[in-house]
Parts: C-alpha cells; sequence; structure tokens
C-alpha cells in the first residue's frame, strides 16, 4: 500500500512533463512568463493542478551538489573525494568560485521564481472558478508558498542574507537597494506560514489521495517551527510543533533502519519528503535523485552489478566515537557504513577492540553489501544508502527508488523538547515525553529532568548526516568548540558560505553583505 501511494505523484510528474513540455520550460526561463501565460486557456479551471505540479516537479528535482552544499559542514560529516570546493567549504574556506555554490544560489532561486510562476497562474484559474474552485484555488497557492520557503529557508541557513522575491517579475531585482538579513528572511518565512495554514490540508502528507506526500498544515507548521527556532523565538516553536504533536497524527516509524529505506517511504513519520520512484519497472521511465555522492566508492555489493558510489560524504570519526560511547546501536547502524580501514581507525584511536566493538560495525552491512578500502573515505552515509537487495531488478544506480526526507517527526518532538528547555510553555507533553520518544525507538533508557545538553547530544545522534541540522544548531547555540575539531577552526565569521563571484558581479550589492 506505501509502494503504490509513493509512486503515484512521481506519475503525475512524469505525465506532466510529457504533456506540458512549455510549462517545465517557462519555469526555468521565469523572464518568458508572459509569453507562457499568453498561451494557456484559464478558462479550463480542472487544469489549474498542473501548475502545482509543476512547482512540486521543479522544487524536488535537486542537483547532486545542491544537497552537499547544504549539508557538509559540521562535525558530524567530512567532505570527501576530489571535489576540492566542498572540502573547503567543510573546513570553513569558502571559495568564491566553487561551483557548487553557485548553482545552488541560481537552482534554488530559479525554482523560487517558478514558484511565484505557479501562484500566478493559479490565480489566474481562479478568476474563471466557481466557489470550490477558488477554494482548491487557494489551496494549491498555500502548498506552493511551502514549496518555495523550503529552499528559502536552506538558501538563507547557507547564506544568512538573501533575496525575497515576491513575484515572478525579475525586474523586480533591478533596483535593489538592500538584502534582508537572515532574521528577516525568517521572520518572512514565518509569516508566509501563517498566510498558508488556513487553507492547507488537515492531514499528513501520506493521508492525502489526490497528491499522495504533497505538503499539508504540518509542513508548514513545521517550516515555521524552524524559522522560528533560528530567531530564537521558542514559544513560538512550542506553540507550532505542540499544535503537530496535539494533532495526534504523527509516530515514529518502528525501525530507525528502514526508515531511510524503501519500507520508510512516506511513513507516519514524514512531514515532508522529495519523492523518486522507478514505478516497479525494471526499464523505461523513472524519476530520481542523483545519490552517488553518498555512496561507497568501492563496494562488493550483494546484487551483482549495483553500482557504487564517488565518496564525497563521510560520517565523521568524532561522531562515530561519540555514538559508540553512548552505546548506540540502531542510530549509529543506519547512520554510518564502515571500512576495515574506518573500523581499524576506531580500534587505533579508542579503547575498543575488535572484539569489543558492536557486531553491526562491520564492513559488511546487515544486507550483504560489502564495503571495500579505498582512498578517498573511512566511513560512507548510511542515511543516503539504499541497500542493494531493495534496488528494482534491472535499475543499477546507487541508491535508484530512494526518496530523500526533508522533514520529519522526530524534529518536530526535538524542537519541542528544546523550546520548553528555553523557557517557553505547551501542554502537548512534557519535555521528558517528547525527547523519551525519541529515545525509546533508538533503544535507549528514558530521560528524567532532561538538560539542554543532553537534548543537544539526542539531536546529534538522530539527525546527523541530514541537511546540516547539526551544524546549524551548534551555530545557534553559539557552540562553536564542536565544529572545531581535526584541525578545523570554526569562528563566528564563518557560518555562512561566500556568494559566489558570479553573483556578486550581477548584484554589486552583495559585496560587503552582513548578518
Amino acid at each position: 500500500m506505501i509502494y503504490v501511494k509513493t509512486k503515484q505523484l512521481p506519475l503525475l510528474l512524469v505525465v506532466l512533463g510529457m504533456l506540458l513540455t512549455g510549462c517545465s520550460n517557462e519555469l526555468d526561463q521565469p523572464e518568458l512568463n508572459n509569453n507562457f501565460a499568453g498561451g494557456t486557456d484559464f478558462s479550463k479551471t480542472g487544469d489549474m493542478i498542473f501548475s502545482l505540479i509543476g512547482v512540486y516537479q521543479s522544487v524536488g528535482a535537486r542537483g547532486w551538489e545542491q544537497p552537499l552544499v547544504v549539508s557538509t559542514r559540521g562535525d558530524d560529516v567530512n567532505a570527501a573525494g576530489d571535489q576540492q570546493g566542498l572540502k573547503n567549504q567543510d573546513r570553513y574556506i569558502y571559495d568564491n568560485s566553487f561551483f557548487g555554490s553557485r548553482t545552488l544560489w541560481e537552482t534554488y532561486y530559479g525554482d523560487i521564481i517558478g514558484a511565484h510562476t505557479g501562484i500566478e497562474q493559479i490565480e489566474r484559474f481562479m478568476e474563471f472558478a466557481d466557489e470550490d474552485g477558488v477554494a482548491l484555488g487557494n489551496q494549491y497557492i498555500a502548498e506552493a508558498k511551502v514549496l518555495r520557503a523550503i529552499l528559502l529557508f536552506q538558501l538563507s541557513q547557507v547564506y544568512g542574507a538573501v533575496f525575497i522575491p515576491e513575484s515572478s517579475d525579475l525586474d523586480d531585482f533591478a533596483n535593489v537597494t538592500s538584502v534582508p538579513t537572515k532574521d528577516e528572511v525568517m521572520q518572512h518565512l514565518s509569516d508566509q506560514m501563517d498566510e498558508a495554514i488556513p487553507f492547507l490540508l488537515d492531514m499528513r502528507p501520506n493521508e492525502r489521495t489526490d497528491l499522495p506526500g504533497g505538503v499539508t498544515k504540518y509542513t508548514a507548521l513545521h517550516i515555521k517551527a524552524l524559522a522560528n527556532q533560528e530567531l530564537k523565538n521558542y514559544q513560538a516553536v512550542a506553540d507550532a510543533t505542540g499544535q503537530i504533536i496535539s494533532s495526534g497524527k504523527f509516530s515514529l516509524f518502528p525501525d530507525f533502519y528502514e526508515l531511510f529505506k524503501t519500507p520508510g517511504k512516506l511513513s507516519n513519520e514524514s512531514l515532508y519528503e522529495f519523492q523518486y520512484s522507478d514505478f516497479g519497472a525494471g526499464t523505461g521511465t523513472r524519476v530520481g535523485h542523483l545519490y552517488a555522492p553518498y555512496g561507497p566508492n568501492g563496494w562488493t555489493p550483494a546484487v551483482v552489478g549495483a553500482s557504487a558510489g564517488w565518496g564525497f560524504f563521510e560520517p565523521s570519526l568524532k561522531y562515530v566515537k561519540f555514538m559508540l560511547n553512548r552505546g548506540e546501536n540502531s542510530r549509529l547502524e543506519t547512520s554510518v557504513l564502515f571500512t576495515q580501514n574506518g573500523i581499524d581507525s576506531i580500534i587505533s584511536t579508542t579503547s575498543f577492540t575488535a572484539a569489543t566493538l558492536p557486531a553491526f560495525v562491520s564492513s559488511t552491512t546487515r544486507d550483504g553489501d560489502i564495503l571495500r578500502d579505498n582512498a578517498r573515505h573511512i566511513f560512507s552515509s548510511g542515511k543516503h544508502y539504499l541497500p542493494s537487495n531493495q534496488l528494482i531488478p534491472g535499475r543499477n544506480d546507487y541508491g535508484s527508488n530512494k526518496n530523500y526526507i526533508v522533514y520529519r517527526y522526530a524534529e518536530t518532538l526535538l524542537m519541542y523538547t528544546e523550546s520548553l528547555l528555553q523557557g517557553a510553555s505547551n501542554s502537548a507533553m512534557s519535555a521528558d515525553q517528547a525527547v523519551n520518544l525519541v529515545r525509546e525507538r533508538a533503544g535507549l533508557t528514558p530521560l528524567s529532568g532532561v538538560t539542554l545538553n543532553q537534548l543537544v547530544d539526542e539531536k546529534y545522534a538522530e539527525f546527523a548526516m541530514e541537511w546540516g541540522k547539526r551544524f546549524f544548531d551548534m551555530v545557534r547555540l553559539e557552540r562553536y568548540g564542536e565544529l572545531s575539531y581535526e584541525g578545523r577552526t570554526f569562528t563566528a565569521d564563518k557560518a555562512f558560505v561566500t556568494y559566489h563571484q558570479d553573483q556578486k558581479d550581477e548584484f554589486p550589492i552583495l559585496d560587503g553583505v552582513s548578518n
């Protein structure tokens, strides 16, 4: 049932791509929006959904380098391989000629503008719609606002001060005289979610039958909580996360290991994920993300012919030691894949021996894939790993058919916990109850009187390798010492990536911008 529901939205996206190639092109080239609008019959209000699906399609179609630029800082992960710009960024040395930061900016803004294009098209359809059509249009516009917010939030986390597009008209940028600060961007996103929430569906994403996995009221509440967490407005965090918790609609997927694999697609824990599918077929159309950068550079897969990865994204030895010292099992096995060189590094730098290490600390995963020693990395990310025995026969690309989780309920619970520890109040549950739900799944004993330090450690254990969450937490909480490790030195002025030179050339106002 989950699999059938999972593949419906990507199938709609493929059909859309076949039927409305012109729409896709115009979303990529917003300066031509007027030409596109002139060729659309807005009286056919049943076509309104295609404008929304186009936004979903563009927001989910992330290039391989973009999540890495967002994610590859912090003491949970190291950049590996031959991408020097990414390796420099990981060490807080920001290269304004790095192609990754250029494409992050350009593609994110292209898709943000595309979301505005979709909103404007929906508004045109609504001029011809009946009362029900207008209500549906308001819902679709609210969904597009949420999708736009996902990208703008990440852009501001990476760069700090960024532009806030208000429409699809690029002329709005011709005479820009200031760049909103990160705080201003976060407040804007919080306000946008307040606008969107009344029009969004009151259900889990996986309960939707029109667009399974599409955003709902709770996705928007989660983004509102994230934005206010960055603002350190902890009461607003508690209010938003408390609504999600009190809804009773969400629960943690019981098997942490499978959460990030095929069985975990669109689970009751998911508040939003980028959806990809091979449609159950070994050949033909597919909608996918390139997961190779996360994969081991050398392996012997259980399924012959399954492709290896590029070895660009390596869990840190610091994180592995932290997890071993906590006695973590399911979360460490899920988060980290081990080579023998990695195991030897653990033994040579800790009191663990080959005999005392947990059995899962092995170069062979529980699914039978064997990681080989290589020059690029000693560990690989398990959260971006799809076992070769879960590949659909005929599909050999690393991670093919795997979704990319963006927001999940565990984060809601731990944001809620932190907000209470930071002085907020809410009656949805206690801080202990919220954190212990997460710990229970991990097989850990419950905490009583949880402290902020314990909560910070819990988030480290739970969210390593996920969208740079550890790095952004440490910056927000000013725990800079955690980010100064293995030869790195972090200071507050290194919180934001340098704008690419192309962006400075196009927008000279970016020179000298500070938050």
